[in-house]
């Protein structure tokens, strides 16, 4: 943008200086010509009266006195003879004979030629030639500071479009900036108000959806708090009654199932309090964690199952609690929807800007690739589990890929990008 305003401004500066100094240089130019011609007119009517009065040899030395001391060729055609600068009788000459006064241009300069009448003899010539150099004497000079002029008018117009374009990009770039920071989570941050024009209004609407963003999220964190403290009540009466039971073996089952449900209840409180803030975790580490618990399960239900997780550490942007329920999610699916003693492979590798999760088996697949929206199900369940994946790709600014596994059945690719 900066770029474009300086040629935009460039092109039209130049268009004004060319509109401006062009015509003010040829006027220059005619100025000094016109100057030069009035010079030589002048000094050549001044030898009228004594070429009239004048004796022919006093004439002779006043002609060649004029002709040294002037910077033009100043000559006297009188009775056949040339006093003074030696030139060739031209065609003004001759019309100067016959009384006509006259000037034009010649190879070379112009010519000025005054016819001067005798009493009782032929008219005299007085020829004043002014050379191309003489008609042009100052003018490349005052070329070269009108063009001076030009560049330091153009330099001027391209400091000030700068200064004007810095601030419109440095405003452009502060909006830009804060809208990614929004984006990733950053509700605190505000763009500058005092941006000009249009861009400050820009920036008051931008600052003004930042601040419904966070009070939106506020009350939606006091309103899941309430609800999970309304839950808590419930639950630690379910724990007493638990305690309660003369079964030691059921007791510790609904136990057991109450502590689950009170650790999902606070998951989901920590979730929503992390909301809007930045996340990372240890991709290494969880995938490490998650793939050890899951293969109590897999050695009950008879699975192979083949590890390969990189060494750490493996930053990711997101939560430890949501890259765990991506990873529960991906798990989960195998047990649910493969047989017992199939075959599985949980991989971690490391990409350039992140990693990458793979979770490949050997059943039957999916019926079809669209399962991966919200609430769709191809085996009856309840079609959160992918979905689940996805959200949680997407929030590190990753993807999930889905396709037939080396092993027979599916293969899940979760791309997880690295915080920025």
């Amino acid at each position: 943008m900066r770029r474009r305003v300086l040629l935009l401004v460039a092109a039209a500066t130049t268009l004004v200086l060319v509109a401006f100094l062009v015509p003010l240089a040829l006027l220059v130019k005619n100025v000094a010509a016109d100057r030069a011609v009035q010079r030589a007119t002048v000094e050549a009517q001044a030898l009228t009266s004594l070429v009239a009065t004048t004796d022919r040899d006093a004439l002779a030395d006043s002609v060649r006195e004029v002709d040294a001391s002037s910077p033009y060729e100043v000559s006297v055609f009188l009775d056949g003879d040339v006093l003074g600068a030696r030139a060739a009788r031209s065609p003004l000459v001759t019309l100067a004979e016959h009384g006509f006064s006259r000037s034009g241009d010649v190879p070379g300069g112009q010519e000025i030629v005054f016819s001067v009448d005798r009493p009782g003899a032929a008219p005299a010539v007085i020829r004043t030639f002014v050379s191309d150099t003489a008609l042009a004497a100052g003018v490349p000079r005052a070329w070269l500071l009108l063009g001076g002029l030009g560049i330091a008018l153009l330099l001027v117009s391209l400091l000030v479009a700068d200064r004007l374009a810095r601030t419109f990009v440095r405003s452009t770039v502060n909006l830009a900036a804060v809208s990614h920071r929004l984006g990733r989570g950053e509700l605190t941050a505000r763009a500058d108000t005092a941006a000009p024009g249009e861009l400050g209004v820009v920036a008051t609407a931008l600052n003004g959806l930042a601040a419904r963003i966070a009070e939106a999220l506020r009350e939606e964190r006091e309103t899941i708090a309430d609800l999970s403290h309304r839950v808590r009540t419930p639950l630690t009466s379910l724990r007493m009654e638990a305690d309660a039971l003369g079964d030691p073996a059921d007791a510790a089952r609904i136990a057991t199932g109450v502590e689950a449900v009170n650790r999902a209840v606070t998951e989901v409180i920590q979730q929503a309090r992390r909301r809007g803030t930045p996340a990372v975790a240890d991709a290494a580490e969880v995938v490490a964690d998650r793939v050890a618990f899951w293969a109590v399960l897999a050695e009950d239900t008879e699975r192979d199952m083949t590890v390969d997780v990189a060494p750490g550490p493996l930053p990711v942007g997101l939560a430890r609690a949501d890259l765990e329920a991506c990873v529960d999610a991906l798990l989960g699916n195998v047990f649910a929807h493969t047989p017992n003693g199939t075959a599985f492979r949980v991989a971690l590798a490391t990409l350039a800007d992140g990693a990458a999760l793979t979770v490949e088996d050997g059943g039957p697949g999916l019926p079809d690739g669209d399962v991966v929206r919200r609430g769709v199900s191809g085996t009856g369940s309840s079609g959160l589990g992918l979905d689940i994946v996805r959200r949680a790709a997407e929030r590190t600014g990753g993807s999930v890929a889905l396709d037939r596994s080396g092993l027979g059945g599916l293969r899940v690719v979760v791309q997880l990008l690295a915080p920025r």
